[in-house]
């Protein structure tokens, strides 16, 4: 296969899983946008919708979990499919939803669609693209999450705010439905054969010759990675589901503009991750680059919970928390590939970022939590107190994996 085929073998699959990973980022924060039309509509307190949440992410950890295992036996294309065929089916039963119940029901169908997108899409990027653009590709892949992240609020609170929620809702059904479509088209160019099988990790050889499927569960550096997103999400968490109304109680500023401010953190931190992906194909120390990242923001989150700067300087700093945060993306990605076993890649990627979705479920009830308390300014210290902790499991995993490339003497 010469250069340039090559090439555009890698850019569609690319290309192809960054819309199916930013549709699940989307996803991610359909509810948490609506909050302002949620909360009168049902008489919620802020708990309540923090359950909800809770519940998408939750479902969506302990199917992540499994799904690892379902992709690496049927093949990551029909499993990607089948999850955005169900993100389409709970946004139409959330917008018909007339009881609390109900959704809950949609925020649990919606977590049964987005479990499968990240052992499925990283399947994708190890099998399908070349070594060379696979530093990029997970920088693609972590930007296309942020852009769903930043435009989901926009375009949810936009709809809504010109006709209702449950318009909004079903406006957001046609996303899935399109790059299903897309997805189907192009499906060859995610066909299920591997074109490669990463090898040469430090984690392949402490497994090598072990044929149990769950063989990989005894690398301690598997949990230290599952501890990282576990605490990092955390502190997304709070930053996704009400940053926003902190903002608007702590700097007096207007709900639009605290939507923006979030918009502004996603944004950045896209555009770190495009800077973050040559940075980390040229970096063999990972952990540094994210510890580095991590303590910037928790400084700049202890700011932000000060409320000792105006207003327009608080969106200012919620662009560069997301900023730093975003370098550190493809960094993170490298360190979990190089925990990945041969012929594991679903089941590692899909139990470690069940972290991510256990870490944004804990964190949707704690913060609501906080903001029912009446304290919007703890809601940055505790986000800044978790990115703080994530020094400590990178520093870790790092640790670990450093000491498993040195080769053992007798």
């Amino acid at each position: 296969m010469n250069d340039n085929t090559l090439l555009r073998q890698d850019a569609r699959v690319i290309t192809l899983v960054g819309l199916a990973h930013g549709t699940s980022h989307f996803y991610h924060v359909i509810l948490a946008a609506l909050i302002p039309w949620l909360k009168p509509e049902f008489g919620l307190s802020y708990s309540q919708l923090g359950l909800l949440m809770t519940i998408f992410f939750v479902v969506s950890g302990v199917g992540q979990a499994m799904a690892g295992f379902v992709v690496d036996r049927l093949g990551a294309r029909a499993v990607l499919c089948s999850g955005i065929a169900l993100l389409g089916v709970s946004a139409m039963m959330l917008s018909s939803a007339h009881s609390y119940a109900q959704l809950m029901l949609g925020a649990f169908i919606a977590g049964c669609g987005n479990c499968v997108f990240h052992p499925a899409d990283y399947t994708l990027l190890n099998q399908r693209v070349s070594k060379a653009r696979l530093a990029h590709g997970f920088s693609v892949h972590g930007i296309s999450g942020n852009i769903g992240w930043a435009l989901s609020p926009l375009f949810l609170t936009f709809v809504a705010g010109r006709t209702d929620w449950r318009t909004a809702l079903l406006s957001a059904a046609a996303l899935p439905l399109v790059v299903l479509a897309l997805l189907v088209w192009n499906r060859h160019a995610l066909r299920p054969e591997p074109a490669a099988i990463p090898v040469g990790s430090a984690a392949a050889a402490s497994v090598a010759g072990d044929a149990s499927a769950f063989s990989f569960l005894k690398l301690k550096v598997v949990w230290m990675c599952f501890a990282f997103f576990f605490i990092s999400a955390v502190a997304l968490a709070g930053i996704q589901t009400f940053a926003a109304t902190s903002l608007v109680s702590l700097y007096g500023m207007s709900l639009a503009t605290a939507t923006s401010a979030y918009t502004c953190f996603m944004f950045a931190s896209a555009a770190g991750m495009v800077y973050g992906g040559f940075l980390g194909a040229g970096s063999r120390n990972h952990d540094r680059i994210i510890m580095i990242a991590f303590g910037t923001a928790a400084v700049l989150a202890l700011v932000l919970a000060a409320a000792a700067v105006p207003a327009w300087m608080a969106v200012v700093l919620m662009g560069l928390i997301g900023l730093v945060t975003g370098v550190s993306g493809p960094s993170r990605d490298l360190m979990i590939r190089s925990a990945a076993p041969a012929n594991a890649t679903g089941r590692v990627f899909g139990v470690v970022y069940s972290g991510l979705d256990s870490g944004l479920a804990v964190g949707a009830m704690l913060f609501g939590l906080v903001m029912d308390a009446h304290h919007p300014a703890g809601v940055f210290v505790v986000i800044g107190l978790f990115q703080a902790l994530v020094i400590l499991t990178a520093l870790g995993v790092g640790n670990n994996s450093r000491m498993a490339a040195i080769p053992k003497t007798a």
